[in-house]
């Protein structure tokens, strides 16, 4: 197995239950004026880039470090676990999005700082930007789901598709992690507003997708 191979998710991993916490995003406004720093270099508003092109957008948790032992704490926390595997499945998925819509831009978002992220992007081998949001600014502005580790604020796992400025679909809560592109591409197909663990099962079939960790 390579660095940036797949990674098979740890198993009985605790499944988050759909809370409601991302009810009010469909059809919400994305806010301007938000830069956030890009691994690809520079800064992406993503208001202004969904007005001229749909955009996915890849909320998660955070990526471990090379060489990082993973608490079980965190492995404790539904919905915390599984963030190679879904950077992973999203690279290894990227072609079915494209296809489906060739002008779509594609990011990952965590709170971690970009050199962090640099580093993820590079192991990994992403075909895709991820986007920092280290201070919460885009959090606070859309009201995100977040979780608490250690005394730290992270973001929850949810994927947005905008559209003209707006967040048109919501995906919410993303379990497994590591089918998060499968569901995307039904996203794109117009076929899903929100999604919880059990209906995102019957996602599996309908897209290839390699399972990554």
């Amino acid at each position: 197995m390579t660095e940036a191979g797949t990674f098979p998710l740890p198993a009985n991993l605790p499944v988050p239950e759909d809370t409601g916490a991302c009810v009010h995003l469909p059809g919400h406004p994305m806010p301007p004026l938000i830069e956030l720093a890009s691994t690809a270099g520079g800064v992406v508003d993503l208001f202004l880039l969904s007005l001229s092109r749909p955009v996915l957008v890849f909320v998660y948790p955070r990526t471990a470090s090379p060489g990082e032992e993973v608490p079980e704490s965190w492995n404790a926390l539904p919905g915390a676990r599984g963030c190679t595997p879904e950077l992973c499945s999203i690279r290894d998925g990227l072609h079915p999005l494209v296809e489906h819509e060739p002008t779509l831009a594609i990011f990952g978002l965590s709170v971690q700082p970009t050199a962090i992220q640099q580093e993820a992007a590079t192991r990994l081998r992403l075909p895709y930007a991820l986007l920092s949001d280290e201070s919460l600014a885009l959090q606070k502005a859309l009201d995100l789901p977040t979780l608490q580790w250690q005394g730290r604020t992270f973001l929850q796992r949810v994927t947005l598709l905008l559209k003209e400025g707006q967040i048109t679909q919501v995906h919410y809560p993303v379990f497994p992690p590591d089918k998060a592109a499968a569901v995307a591409l039904q996203m794109l197909n117009g076929s899903r507003h929100a999604c919880v663990p059990e209906s995102c099962e019957e996602a599996d079939g309908e897209a290839e997708v390699a399972e990554a960790e």
